[in-house]
């Protein structure tokens, strides 16, 4: 009987055995050469989670589990063999692999099928970038210096891993602008690869690198032997006996140093408080900013010129001006100021100048002076913003549209700059008034988050019960208007309700003119997204509008951060994992009645803090409230 791959074998050849026994092996060849075995190892896998932690809601569902794991057998790929993809024809056999390592945790579960991956895509890279020297020639020196810098340590703790993100994020939108393959091997992925097998020196297999690069977790180690248990507990025993003299010594010596530390403190505070020192002694010593002298600031500004104004607000006004070195700067002066103030003024100063970030306002400098006329002064002095804030464009003089892109760019910029603030600052720094107003543009719309004077300094996970509630009416999460209860969730509200702004150009706080009632942009949104009309939240006529599923994306994302509930907002790095990836928006919890049920309460509680604001304290105009869309 002649094999079916033989039927197409003229029977000319098929009658010889010597040719026939030729077609058969070059046959062969052929269709070994067709299915390559699967270069892969997905068995690393296994000691990893889905990642869905109580401190991570339940987002990443199976498909998007698969795509992160993939990514990481790339990443460790990428670094045995310098290549990002494996060969195309062993992409069915590396599908199958795959497959096989999935059934050992979800049977019935067809990675292909349910997932809707087409079995080429596991092969297919960005911007046709398939080898290490390939991506270093596309990426700049100094972009993959800068990743190495950031990258180049253990990413288990937040502040790591957050400048090392932000940092391959920038990387991405710089030089890796190509489309998806199918949110498998897609250019947003790229840098974590790359920085995951060379960047950093613990390799993607890492339980630190995996988590904040690829959002995997590692399993649980509870089933560990009772050698391995036994072996530890001597350890343990015999380090303790070792370090316990030690760490009585070490900690008399540092409780001694505490107590004079803190000593000293107390003593400058109540020194600054009372009028006898200065502020500046905190901050001297451990900064280099500019110390401005009064007459500075005044020729900067022309003598404090009313041409120079570009913003009022609840602190004073912000000037416009030039310095000697002719850079523009902005300038902010506080109003009402006393000597009694300034280590106030200091703690802001040492806040701004002590945290760099791309997506926050650089401090250049300072001045504090007492004159005659103007009384006591104090001064801060910032790079211009040439731009102007997201207010402006959104609410005030620009009759030009943001179109998406940028619009997307703030967003996800503004999003970093935060996330930066709550985990990458040491301690963490809770912003406690994100608005429009706050958030400035430089001459490329690169956001950054502006004034920190309303910041608090706060120890990791700690939930503050505050007597004094700052913030603009509007933009402040309920528990903390109605309660004093402060967290980074607090802010997440307050960046929900900006990004409802963007994507819809109304304003946070609003009265309909069909009845004048009062109305928060965050109930109309839920309003909508409940009734499965999530884009009509955005405003009509956007420039450039991008793909429905990414704007309705941006939408749920702004509802959920919104949540009046604390518990159902995510946190900022989640927040920002979700915008510049294709991690899903978990579901969204109900909303108990409208917030504008207990607006007078609201009011009545801020009021009686002395703290609400309705106008930037930094921004660029006061706040007024809407009567139609805007």
């Amino acid at each position: 009987m002649i094999p079916r791959t033989l039927k197409s074998v003229p029977m000319s050849i098929s009658s010889h055995p010597l040719l026939l026994l030729l077609t058969i092996v070059s046959l062969s060849a052929a269709a070994s050469s067709s299915a390559a075995e699967c270069p892969l190892n997905f068995t690393v896998l296994r000691q990893f989670s889905r990642g869905t932690t109580a401190s991570r809601p339940d987002f990443s569902d199976d498909c998007q589990y698969i795509r992160l794991g993939l990514r990481l057998v790339l990443s460790q790929y990428l670094k045995l063999t310098g290549s990002f993809l494996p060969p195309v024809n062993s992409s069915d056999s590396c599908w199958n692999a795959y497959q096989s390592v999935v059934d050992e945790t979800r049977p019935n579960f067809n990675v292909r099928t349910s997932c809707g991956f087409q079995t080429g895509w596991i092969s297919q890279g960005c911007m046709n970038i398939t080898t290490k020297s390939e991506f270093e020639r596309v990426v700049s020196k100094s972009a993959l210096t800068s990743v190495a810098a950031s990258c180049n340590q253990s990413l288990e703790n937040g502040s790591p891993c957050a400048s090392c993100t932000t940092r391959l994020a920038i990387v991405q939108a710089s030089f890796l602008t190509g489309p998806s393959i199918g949110n498998v091997t897609d250019c947003p992925a790229y840098p974590s690869i790359y920085a995951a097998a060379f960047a950093n020196p613990f390799g993607p297999t890492d339980q630190g690198t995996a988590k904040c690069l690829f959002s995997l977790n590692p399993l649980s180690s509870g089933n560990s032997s009772g050698k391995k248990l036994n072996t530890v507990v001597l350890v343990v025993l015999i380090c303790c006996s070792v370090a316990a003299a030690t760490a009585a010594v070490v900690a008399g010596g540092w409780f001694f140093w505490r107590k004079q530390g803190k000593s000293k403190k107390n003593d400058r505070i109540r020194r600054v408080e009372t009028g006898m020192g200065s502020g500046l002694e905190s901050i001297s010593a451990s900064t280099t900013l500019v110390k401005f002298t009064f007459d500075e600031i005044k020729r900067a500004t022309r003598n404090f010129s009313r041409d120079n104004i570009i913003g009022r607000g609840g602190y004073g006004n912000v000037y416009k001006g030039v310095l000697s070195d002719d850079s523009e700067v902005a300038l902010k002066r506080f109003k009402n100021c006393s000597a009694a103030g300034d280590a106030i003024f200091a703690h802001e100063v040492e806040v701004i100048s002590s945290v760099r970030h791309v997506n926050l306002v650089a401090l250049r400098g300072y001045c504090i002076a007492t004159t005659p006329l103007e009384g006591h002064q104090r001064i801060i002095v910032c790079d211009l913003m040439k731009n102007g804030s997201v207010y402006d464009h959104l609410f005030g003089y620009s009759d030009k549209r943001l179109s998406w892109p940028i619009r997307q760019k703030i967003a996800l910029g503004t999003a970093r700059g935060l996330a930066y603030l709550h985990y990458g600052a040491q301690p963490a720094i809770i912003h406690r008034d994100i608005k429009a107003s706050n958030i400035l543009l430089d001459e490329n719309f690169e956001p950054k988050v502006a004034d920190f004077g309303l910041a608090k300094f706060t120890p990791e996970g700690m939930t503050h019960l505050s007597t004094r509630v700052a913030g603009t009416m509007g933009y402040v999460a309920p528990e903390y208007a109605l309660y004093g209860q402060l967290t980074e969730r607090s802010d997440v509200y307050s960046f929900g309700v900006v990004l409802l702004e963007l994507l819809s150009g109304r304003k946070a706080l609003g009265v309909r003119s069909a009845d004048s009632q009062p109305f928060l942009v965050t109930d109309w949104a839920w309003s909508l997204v409940r009734e499965q009309k999530a884009m009509d939240v955005v405003e009509e006529g956007m420039p450039e509008l991008g793909s429905p599923e990414v704007v309705e994306k941006y939408v749920l994302i702004a509802v959920l951060c919104s949540h009046p509930q604390l518990y159902a907002r995510p946190s900022m790095d989640q927040i920002v994992k979700m915008l510049e990836t294709d991690l899903s928006v978990p579901s969204i919890p109900e909303r108990p009645i409208s917030l504008v049920a207990e607006i007078d309460e609201i009011e009545r509680s801020m009021s009686s803090s002395g703290s609400v604001q309705h106008s930037g304290s930094f921004g660029f105009h006061g706040y007024t409230l809407p009567n139609d869309r805007k």
